[in-house]
């Protein structure tokens, strides 16, 4: 608690914390350069070619699930930091764009906040919803446990992550909509 000498006092709350390789996964986990294989369409009936790429990647499992091993695919979608995609994509070079993303206003990306952490300093992060990936379970353990610690995203930041997510994943587009009033 931070105590501002006017009698008030400031709950902190941060973001962000770091996990050794052996505490479980998460969801709110940043794997960074985790493997992922994106398939290509020419298959045979025996054989199938995919890409190999590397992402930054948040886990979007439910940690509960993940603790009990109740699945056999991680899902996690990719994220960048805010200078690098605003490098790419002028959209993002806009202040206004930038406070769309921050009041929630984009659906399909999440705002994540800068990280001071030690070996973890990190711009403003953009998840990205559109691209998700399943991750076979038991590979992402092992590929942790070759990390000396990683990042995590903490309450209540990690589950407005996971609502945001939802919102994304339950938006219904309707056919004939009502009519704006005048």
């Amino acid at each position: 608690m931070i105590n501002y000498g006017s009698g008030k006092s400031v709950v902190e709350y941060p973001w962000y914390a770091t996990v050794g390789p052996d505490d479980g996964l998460n969801q709110g986990d940043f794997i960074f350069l985790c493997p992922i294989l994106e398939p290509i369409h020419e298959m045979s009936k025996d054989r199938m070619r995919a890409n190999y790429c590397e992402y930054d990647v948040v886990i979007m499992s439910q940690s509960c699930d993940l603790v009990n091993k109740k699945l056999d695919l991680v899902l996690v979608c990719p994220f960048w930091s805010l200078k690098d995609i605003e490098s790419q994509n002028p959209w993002f070079q806009s202040s206004k764009n930038k406070e769309k993303l921050r009041r929630g206003d984009q659906p399909n990306y999440h705002l994540l906040n800068r990280s001071t952490l030690e070996d973890f300093e990190l711009d403003f992060l953009i998840v990205d919803f559109r691209n998700v990936y399943g991750v076979p379970f038991q590979y992402l353990v092992n590929y942790v446990q070759k990390t000396d610690h990683r990042l995590r995203l903490l309450p209540p930041y990690k589950e407005h992550l996971s609502q945001s997510f939802a919102r994304f994943f339950m938006r219904v587009g309707l056919p004939v909509d009502i009519e704006p009033f005048k």
